[in-house]
């Protein structure tokens, strides 16, 4: 081989070939709302914390392989009853997720999600070598659970991801729909709430149903209101033995020393790190509010970013917000671009923005 391959000379798995890496874009511009971040960052104190944990850690040594303080952490954090031995942590929600379908997922095995929905869904399952398969919403991008019982009885998958609210559409899923769906069958459920503390109904959580089901899994992450994507930790709420099957798939000591450690400061600081929720739930319906004015079509939200639309040619109105400084998400529904919440002089950028480009609209 030369010394210099390209893919294309390179053994990769067949499902690999003309893939491409997870790619939201990453620009220096002023304002950047295309990835659904807390703009707000942690104080100064609690940043000099974060700071004097990280040089407490023991750097010469292996971390706590099981981070028994930081998931007794994450429990008191969720409430409902939960205990360490119910919750597990990862590098962020995607290799939580891949260690569920590392370990109920696999070849021969189907996952099940509902589009639109995330993107890195389908990526998930082709690392573990598990079939993505996926039923369409409805028209108004809600699920019922006639509609999710009816795609688990159709394609018998062993893992089905019900996101509420889902991304990117922001819409949100009853609880009672949760439940029916968890109770009409015995696949692996993981209910991702990753935006759940944007939701106007926070407490109306799948966290609630744990005790009676354990076939459930939560999903949450602090990448989103929690102000911490940097640290780069998400989690999961379940059964003990989905925590087991978790512990077989993962990598050892795959959570280093430093993100213990800062995210156990991160914890310690809940009430601050999550200040700014309010504020951002706020510019979200503002947000909504104010495109509707200009004239757009906007979905109604739950989480801390909508779907603003309908153009016909939406790379055309990504570029032309991007000219002026604007960052959005070019994702979902034909026609819409995902624009997060953001400060209030992000928001004022975007709408100024948003009420200057001339790309055609969609026919209503």
């Amino acid at each position: 081989m030369r010394p210099n391959p390209t893919l294309a000379d390179l053994p990769l798995r067949p499902e690999l070939v003309g893939e491409e890496p997870y790619g939201a874009p990453q620009l220096d511009v002023p304002v950047c709302l295309n990835v659904n971040e807390n703009p707000y960052p942690p104080s100064a104190a609690t940043l000099t914390d974060m700071a004097e944990a990280i040089r407490a850690a023991a750097y010469h040594r292996y971390p706590d392989r099981e981070f028994t303080r930081l998931r007794g952490q994450l429990a008191d954090y969720l409430g409902h009853g939960l205990g360490v031995e119910n919750v597990w942590a990862a590098n962020g929600s995607n290799e939580v997720m891949t260690h569920v379908l590392g370990a109920f997922g696999g070849p021969g095995r189907r996952v099940l999600s509902f589009t639109p929905t995330y993107s890195m869904y389908p990526e998930y399952a082709r690392n573990t070598h598990t079939a993505y398969v996926t039923a369409p919403r409805r028209a108004d991008f809600t699920l019922d659970a006639e509609l999710v019982l009816g795609a688990i009885a159709e394609h018998d998958p062993s893992v089905v991801l019900i996101t509420t609210p889902n991304n990117p559409t922001g819409t949100t899923t009853p609880l009672a729909v949760v439940e029916e769906v968890v109770a009409g069958t015995d696949a692996i459920v993981v209910v991702d709430e990753a935006y759940q503390e944007f939701s106007r109904t926070p407490g109306a959580t799948a966290l609630s149903l744990l005790p009676r089901y354990g076939n459930l899994v939560v999903s949450r992450t602090m990448s989103k209101a929690f102000a911490f994507a940097g640290g780069r930790l998400g989690y999961l709420a379940a059964a003990p033995a989905v925590v087991d099957a978790c512990r077989i798939v993962r990598l050892p000591y795959h959570l280093s020393a430093q993100t213990q450690a800062v995210a156990s400061v991160a914890l310690a600081h809940a009430d601050e790190m999550l200040a700014r929720v309010d504020d951002l739930r706020a510019a979200r319906d503002d947000l909504v509010a104010r495109s509707r004015e200009l004239g757009f079509e906007v979905v109604d939200s739950d989480a801390n970013f909508a779907l603003v639309g309908r153009w016909a040619d939406r790379h055309l109105a990504w570029q032309q917000l991007l000219e002026r400084g604007v960052l959005v998400r070019e994702t979902g529904p034909a026609g819409y671009l995902r624009v997060s919440a953001g400060t209030p002089e992000e928001m004022e950028a975007f709408l100024a923005a948003l009420a200057a480009i001339d790309a055609p609209r969609m026919e209503q």
